[in-house]
């Protein structure tokens, strides 16, 4: 259990990573049938991003119809929601009817990070009702949790690679116009920051366009 977390670290992207999370949660989690990782936007907006059937996306689809269930209040309100029968819970009525319609039976939820308007949950599913027990619950929770570290880990690393993805685009937007002009660094830079104003567009879009059509951003 302790190396879930550099494990999933170790993953290659984030979607990579985000498998990773469902495989280890159906692995450890006793009577775990299906799983998913789900990201919540501000708007309430579910998206299945690692899932390993059909039966998650479909569930994750209809929380985000209804505006109800229980990855939603994991997210938002709790760490953790257990629902032992979909078939008489009565928390969210609409979301429990269909997601028993469309297989549903049992589910515990796990909150896993949250970033202002951005949300994420681990959901486990069951092949019957009654099936999860504390044991359940208590696992979950220990690789919820340090999903959640992975998560924060990659998400840094991803915002780093791109800070630097980012420099070495202006290096050679910079490296460019040093040739063709015969001028400094510092000069290369103060024409792609005038062209960023002049075209209120992001400095690094005007060095990318640079990059790649050797001709400098202008106005439309």
């Amino acid at each position: 259990m302790g190396d879930i977390a550099r494990e999933l670290q170790h993953e290659e992207d984030t979607e990579s990573m985000l498998d990773g999370i469902v495989h280890a949660a159906l692995e450890l989690v006793p009577h775990a049938a299906e799983a998913s990782v789900s990201l919540i936007t501000g708007s309430r907006t579910i998206e299945s991003r690692a899932a390993s059937s059909d039966l998650p996306r479909r569930v994750d689809a209809l929380q985000s119809e209804t505006g109800q269930g229980p990855c939603l209040d994991a997210s938002y309100e709790k760490r953790v929601v257990s629902v032992p029968d979909l078939s008489t819970d009565e928390r969210w009525p609409e979301f429990s009817r269909q997601a028993f319609q469309l297989g549903a039976r049992s589910m515990l939820s796990f909150q896993l990070f949250v970033d202002g308007d951005h949300l994420g949950a681990l959901n486990l599913f069951g092949n019957d009702a009654g099936v999860f027990d504390a044991e359940s619950e208590r696992i979950g929770a220990l690789v919820a949790a340090h999903a959640a570290v992975a998560v924060a880990g990659s998400r840094q690393v991803s915002q780093l690679t791109q800070a630097l993805d980012t420099r070495d685009l202006i290096g050679q937007a910079k490296g460019i116009l040093m040739e063709r002009f015969k001028i400094t660094a510092q000069q290369a830079f103060l024409l792609l920051s005038r062209a960023s104003s002049e075209l209120n567009i992001k400095l690094h879009v005007v060095a990318e366009q640079l990059t790649v059509s050797g001709e400098m951003a202008e106005k439309g």
